[in-house]
């Protein structure tokens, strides 16, 4: 059938056009009684944070950091330590504990963990929050600096917190602790920003846009190259995705580094990264299976360490992967499928056994 001239004149349909996201930065900050921007956190809650980290130094008593495990939370712990040093603290009083592999600062391990060091002053950094007991039962004093989403009452008791979950654009805990640090001390700012830089990039992405209510960093891009930066959270990320869960190695790579020209040079984050890549190369081969509607496909890779970068880490119980799994019907063949392969091949009639006479054709 030719088609019509009407039917040649038809202009195609527009495509539809995506909805324009607004770059981070850009997201509408809200203000307090005075017009005044509410950034990164309530203005009460960093003046406090302030004071603890004042009052820390000024008793010098041992201090318990306990950063999360990636780089945002490593970052955060990083630049709290080089503050309280700067400030007159003894680096000999500071101490890190590292939390185990699925583990939280509630669970009991990690709290008779944190009381053997025997702080005075703890500091939680980037670990999220909940209504709970004390960080430990002996006497001490806690702040919590946070990111992620909590009410009022979701921290442990008689603990402090400075969040800033509710102070859009949500600044990163590193963001977050390089603010508070940074008018404590001159030179926190020289010695820490690309520590901030590095945090940020780690849970923000590496296209961010440093442009109000976000810092300015135009002179710390100067002075280490974007490319490095992200080259630096790359590798304080991949230990914790190693199958020996190695936190410590990037810690103690991070806490004492004084530039990332260090960091990119570490033997142990080399490795580790070599590491990782080396088992999502491996883990990239693995075969597909599909569910019976051909709809979904499921790729089953066994591995200690985790493989994909955007993984959060969550552990699903095997009997209920496995249920799922079977509701999702992965693997299974349709009902005709598994007819038609039951069957197999339609048999050939004309077959070389036709031309020999069968002995009722000789009877007849």
């Amino acid at each position: 059938m030719k088609r019509t001239a009407g039917s040649l004149s038809k202009e195609p349909k527009a495509k539809k056009q995506r909805p324009e996201v607004p770059d981070y930065h850009a997201t509408p900050s809200l203000r307090d009684e005075s017009g005044e921007v509410i950034w990164p956190a309530p203005k009460e809650q960093i003046a406090k944070a302030r004071q603890f980290i004042l009052d820390c130094v000024a008793a010098g008593k041992k201090t318990l950091i306990v950063p999360d495990k990636d780089a945002d939370g490593l970052s955060s712990g990083a630049i709290l330590q080089k503050t309280l040093v700067l400030l007159g603290l003894e680096p000999s009083l500071i101490h890190s504990h590292l939390l185990q592999k699925g583990h939280s600062i509630h669970d009991e391990t990690e709290r008779e963990a944190m009381t053997v060091h025997k702080a005075d002053y703890i500091f939680v950094l980037d670990q999220g929050s909940r209504e709970s007991p004390p960080v430990v039962d002996t006497p001490h004093q806690a702040l919590i600096i946070d990111h992620h989403w909590a009410l009022d009452s979701d921290f442990p008791k008689g603990s402090r917190h400075v969040s800033a979950c509710n102070s859009p654009p949500v600044a990163t805990s590193s963001l977050l602790t390089y603010h508070i640090c940074a008018a404590l001390h001159d030179d926190v700012e020289r010695t820490c920003d690309w520590l901030c830089v590095v945090g940020t990039h780690g849970d923000l992405g590496n296209t961010l846009k440093w442009a109000p209510p976000f810092p300015d960093m135009t002179a710390t891009f100067k002075t280490h190259t974007k490319k490095a930066l992200n080259d630096v959270v790359s590798l304080i990320n991949a230990p914790r995705r190693t199958a020996s869960y190695n936190v410590a190695a990037a810690w103690t790579a991070l806490a004492t580094a004084s530039s990332p020209a260090s960091l990119l040079r570490s033997p142990a984050l080399l490795a580790a990264r070599a590491e990782v890549n080396a088992e999502v190369e491996r883990c990239t081969h693995a075969a597909p299976h599909f569910s019976a509607d051909g709809r979904i496909v499921v790729l089953r890779i066994t591995s200690a360490a985790q493989v994909h970068p955007e993984a959060s880490g969550g552990i699903v119980p095997k009997d209920e992967f496995e249920e799922l799994m079977a509701v999702l019907e992965i693997g299974r063949r349709t009902k005709g499928e598994g007819e038609a392969a039951s069957r197999g091949k339609p048999r050939q009639s004309n077959t070389l056994m036709n031309y020999f006479t069968s002995p009722n054709k000789e009877k007849a």
